[in-house]
């Protein structure tokens, strides 16, 4: 698809099913493919993302299978029993695929290759590459190995060793790739981060029962002889994708939706912190487990937003739903200032310089600094042309400001597909 025209219309109504977590996705493949036993994952996200992990794991030895239901299966051979994979490892668009994979991959006995696709190849990679070499991992890759391609090397020595090590950014995939090296590794290591970055990683280490142990903004764990798995996972509904709806019913006049089955990770939830410091009316409904991941039910209907202050330790809460709050500071009354946000431009596109640019097409004034937006509300937003970037946390921040002014046509639309594979079909039930 081309483009697409998102059209101004009545509130949105209704309840949204919301798709399994990204996040959680991704490594629930991989853990169930470094175990032994086979596990069942249900509300499994069949996105492009999760996806490119799906056949990369595959290439690797993990059998996988959809059922009948959608779930997917999953039976690994153990944690040292993947194998050299025979063709090059594509991570696609997924930057979680690439740099896990990069802390799974530094620790095998084997070569391997990984690359991505155009935007993928000029997302840094030095940020895992520095860490994963520390602990004794031979990588060569673009430019120094600032760009993938790369290449792993199969370990002159043993084994690669743990570290600790101070991370210059909170950044999960990155703690991530030392976390999973390190199950591989000879001895443990400790992870630290200026704020602490999602959790999901060491909740999916606890699921398959390794231990990890935390302090303040620390994390550190062991190398482990085998993983134990969990019969079945429940993915989580992604926050990120609700996140889109919790905006959209705020700001469109006689909205009243129910979000179901919503991850509320305390790691994740900036997004609901900031829209009720705003003034949303959310309510949080039907709190429960969902193995180690906190679930619940989202209601959040229409109400009227101020401007507020986002920085500090909420950034790593919220990176990947600041375009679509940038859409709702131009309806709040007020001042919004994002500070301390330069992680986005080292996204699928720079998504500072985006947000600014497509919603200044639809008349939007906003100042855009190096780490972050300044915008004033509430303004109004005329129809307009604008471009996803082939970046799907734009493409559907595009469409919600749509919804909740004069419409706007985007190409480059399919890219929603990425991470929410249903999201205009669905934009298109809720709309009265």
């Amino acid at each position: 698809m081309e483009n697409i025209t998102i059209n101004s219309k009545g509130g949105l109504s209704g309840v949204i099913n919301i798709p399994g977590d990204k996040s959680i996705s991704h490594r629930s493949v991989m853990f169930a493919a470094l175990a032994s036993t086979p596990v069942v994952i249900k509300n499994f996200l069949y996105a492009e993302d999760c996806l490119s992990t799906v056949s990369c794991m595959q290439a690797l030895g993990a059998k996988i299978e959809k059922d009948e239901y959608n779930h997917l299966h999953v039976l690994g051979q153990g944690l040292y029993g993947l194998k050299e994979p025979e063709n090059i490892l594509d991570a696609g668009n997924s930057g979680t695929t690439l740099r896990l994979l990069s802390g799974i991959l530094v620790g095998q006995s084997f070569f391997s290759v990984l690359t991505g696709d155009a935007s993928l190849r000029n997302r840094p990679m030095g940020r895992v590459v520095t860490p994963l070499t520390m602990m004794g991992g031979e990588i060569s890759g673009r430019q120094d190995t600032k760009f993938i391609p790369i290449s792993i090397m199969k370990s002159k020595i043993e084994k690669i060793h743990g570290i600790e090590y101070n991370m210059p950014m909170a950044s999960a995939q990155v703690k991530s790739a030392i976390l999973l090296a390190t199950l591989f590794a000879s001895s443990p290591s400790i992870v630290t981060e200026p704020y602490v970055s999602r959790n999901h990683t060491e909740l999916m280490m606890e699921t398959f029962g390794v231990k990890v142990e935390r302090r303040e903004t620390s994390v550190s764990i062991g190398p482990v002889a085998e993983l134990h798995a969990p019969t079945e996972i429940n993915v989580p509904g992604d926050i990120s994708s609700a996140a889109f709806w919790l905006v959209g019913a705020t700001i469109i006049s006689n909205s009243h939706l129910t979000l179901k089955n919503v991850g509320i990770n305390p790691t994740r939830t900036g997004i609901l912190e900031i829209l009720k410091e705003m003034g949303a009316n959310i309510t949080i409904e039907n709190q429960r487990l969902s193995g180690s991941e906190p679930v619940a039910d989202l209601v959040v209907k229409s109400a009227e937003l101020k401007g507020v202050i986002i920085e500090g330790p909420m950034i790593p809460r919220l990176i990947d739903e600041i375009p679509i709050l940038a859409v709702a500071a131009l309806f709040a009354k007020g001042q919004t200032i994002i500070r301390g946000a330069e992680e986005l431009r080292v996204k699928e596109t720079d998504r500072l310089k985006a947000v600014a640019s497509e919603l200044g097409k639809m008349g939007a004034i906003m100042v855009e600094t190096k780490d972050g937006l300044i915008l004033d509300g509430p303004q109004k937003l005329k129809f307009a042309d604008c471009n996803s970037y082939h970046d799907h946390r734009m493409a559907m921040s595009l469409a919600i400001a749509g919804a909740a002014s004069m419409g706007v046509n985007i190409y480059q639309p399919d890219c929603a597909n990425i991470s929410y594979p249903n999201f205009f079909t669905t934009l298109d039930s809720i709309r009265m």
